[in-house]
């Protein structure tokens, strides 16, 4: 294969698509092809075919397949041998002393396209939060406490300094290593303006500069860095959603002229897939399209995004309210926000320094204020809540499925890591509703079940060996809900001491869920109520119990989270998190327990009081009674654990086959006296 022949093909396939609707060239034909590759293979594989033309028959699908995967498996030129080496020489050129690489992109979200793994292509480090710094002559990266173990296997500890990102903060480091006066270089577009304001400070204390750039330098050297991706967008529809884009727009533009502000940028890809209705498939595991929007006090959006994504079903879904736009005119729309000294609102901890230094050159009025998406996007509807629902019932039938499979296979010893990701994918791929995975699967055997956010490599695949616990922590994107949960099981007999610290676990899970509490509670209030029976015994764990979780949109969501962080956000009725403490012996296990838990209206009180709330739980799976330790429980506790497995097993059992549904009665029974 070689370039002439694909050039040629390209040309004739564009010829004829020509005459469908599609205009275009051979030469933006492939570069749509390379962005479709750049992109997360998509569920249904043949949807991205309605973004050339409607109607293309099916000869010319298979060329174009073919063409597609033609352009994959093309060599692309090789990024320097040396890629710390070659940063340094690019920095060194630009008369910088050093480059902060986050891993981010110029949108907030866990999930990156392939072409935003800055971090990752630099250090080798693959988690989904990190933070690195290159100096002319060291250089450190910072993660948080999930990644301990996984950072000290995929970096190369003599090049970087490993750091913790709370406790060891990276304005910590630079005020030490960056030399007197020395020029600290970032790109405005991929960090928040809170974090330049803060490192700028610190800067300033040792006599140094920030220095934003205007093209990354790391970029430069990064020569096989694939494209932007380009997935369809497809619309999420009135039956699933339960309120129209209309109505959200008109609802958030009213608050918006309530407050004297005349439009709010907002950066975040899905809250602008829920403002809009619209899905997409730009990332990994969300459902969401790359794109920037300004939402104006009279209701109207300018939506940018690359226009190759908007189908003719898209526009006609979004109306004459919505105006589609290139990203590269994102820039002069903010100028134009400015231009007569607007009130602009945009959120600090998601908009990137980019933006605010755009609208603050424009003459804007800036409003630091949060992302009016958040709280509406949180607060799920009652459509949204029985989408939730019935996303949870259909799951829990497939993590039932595999349960039952892993008990059946793994005790012969042929189980592995990555096998059981693949049976547990291939169960959930049997629902016609099921779009993808929430996240990347946590499959952990034995010791790496103790690393938090573990992904199982063919280097690291461990089998599933008799006398181990396994912890499998994995979610599912539903059209109708998005699923996230986490067990922990033993393959043979477990020792007392994995039996003690699963059941103090399960005890502050219980608390957990059975909590009821004022309106006005934060999540970090509730947080010691899963971390008190842990703490007793001298023993916590280091993360957070509880995030939020979206709609078929982003499985880590906010404002909402319970944990020791600070979190002013109250609890209210509508949102869904997780309750997900646990427990990690470095070396040996990892234990954790996980269930989505839906807010609501507390039953009537004995105070007669009607501002409490507590919790739903949405998840329906068995917890692994062998596990459990009964002499650790109250009265209440075995209450709550027979109450539920009965609920798991009544909701579960008429969708089993008679196997599953035997290994499902033995798994629910009442806790043994």
């Amino acid at each position: 294969m070689n370039d002439a022949i694909d050039g040629t093909e390209a040309a004739a396939l564009a010829a004829a698509l020509n005459g469908l609707g599609y205009r275009g060239d051979g030469n933006a034909l492939t570069a749509m092809l390379a962005g479709l590759n750049a992109a997360p293979e998509p569920f249904d594989d043949r949807a991205w075919l309605s973004l050339l033309a409607a109607d293309i028959p099916a000869d010319v699908g298979d060329r174009l397949e073919r063409l597609r995967s033609r352009l994959r498996s093309q060599p692309t030129a090789k990024g320097p041998p040396d890629r710390l080496k070659a940063l340094r020489t690019e920095l060194k050129a630009r008369g910088v002393d050093g480059f902060v690489v986050p891993r981010s992109d110029e949108h907030p979200g866990e999930d990156l396209p392939a072409a935003a793994e800055r971090l990752a292509w630099i250090t080798g480090f693959t988690g989904s939060a990190g933070l690195a710094i290159v100096l002319a002559e060291t250089a450190a990266i910072f993660v948080d406490g999930r990644y301990t173990l996984q950072v000290a296997k995929q970096v190369d500890g003599t090049r970087f300094e490993v750091k913790h990102l709370i406790d060891d903060p990276a304005t910590d480091w630079v005020k030490e290593h960056l030399p007197r006066g020395g020029r600290l270089a970032f790109d405005p577009r991929l960090h928040n303006v809170s974090w330049v304001e803060r490192m700028r400070r610190t800067l300033e204390q040792v006599g140094g500069t920030l220095v934003a750039v205007e093209d990354n330098p790391l970029d430069a050297i990064w020569t096989d860095r694939p494209p932007r991706p380009v997935a369809p967008i497809t619309v999420h529809p009135l039956d699933l959603a339960g309120r129209s884009a209309a109505e959200k727009r008109q609802a958030l533009a009213d608050d918006l002229a309530k407050h004297g502000i005349d439009a709010a940028v907002i950066t975040a890809p899905d809250s602008i897939a829920w403002l809009l209705n619209l899905r997409g498939g730009d990332v990994p595991n969300t459902p969401v399209t790359l794109a920037f929007a300004i939402l104006s006090a009279d209701a109207t959006v300018d939506l940018f995004c690359d226009p190759r994504k908007v189908t003719d079903a898209v526009h006609s879904h979004l109306g004459n309210q919505v105006m589609v736009a290139s990203p590269d005119a994102f820039g002069e729309a903010l100028d134009r926000l400015g231009a007569h000294g607007g009130s602009v609102l945009a959120d600090p901890t998601t908009a990137n320094a980019w933006i605010f230094e755009r609208l603050h050159r424009a003459g804007a009025q800036i409003r630091r204020e949060a992302d009016p998406c958040l709280l509406l996007k949180a607060r799920k509807n009652e459509v949204e809540l029985r989408g939730a629902r019935i996303a949870h019932l259909r799951d829990g039938v497939a993590v039932s499925r595999f349960l039952a499979w892993l008990d059946r296979e793994a005790p012969g010893g042929d189980v592995t890591e990555l096998s059981a990701v693949d049976r547990f994918v291939a169960l959930r791929a049997q629902a016609p509703e099921f779009r993808g995975n929430s996240f990347s699967t946590i499959s952990g055997a034995g010791p790496n079940g103790a690393v938090v956010h573990y992904r199982a490599s063919e280097e690291t695949n461990r089998r599933l060996e008799r006398g181990t616990l396994y912890l499998v922590d994995s979610g599912a994107q539903y059209v109708d809900g998005t699923t996230d949960i986490t067990r922990t099981v033993v393959i043979g007999t477990p020792t007392d001491e994995m039996r003690e610290r699963f059941t103090l676990v399960l005890k502050g899970h219980i608390a957990l869920a059975s909590a009821r509490f004022p309106s006005g509670t934060t999540g970090p209030q509730l947080d010691p109520l899963a971390r008190q029976f842990l703490w007793r015994h001298g023993l916590d764990y280091d993360h957070g119990t509880g995030h939020g979780v979206g709609s078929f949109l982003a499985v880590h969501e906010g404002p909402q989270r319970i944990a020791k962080l600070p979190n002013a956000t109250a609890l209210q009725p509508g949102m869904i998190l997780s309750n997900e403490p646990g427990y990690y012996e470095a070396g040996a296990y990892g234990i954790r327990i996980e269930n989505l838990i839906a807010v609501r209206e507390a039953a009537a009180l004995p105070s007669g009081r009607s501002d409490f709330l507590e919790f739903e739980v949405l998840t329906l799976a068995p917890i692994d009674r062998r596990l459990i330790e009964t002499s650790l429980l109250t009265a209440s506790e075995r209450q709550w654990i027979d109450a539920y497995h009965a609920r798991v097993h009544d909701a579960l059992t008429p969708q089993l086959d008679p196997a599953d549904r035997a290994w499902l009665a033995a798994a629910t029974d009442p806790l043994p006296d």
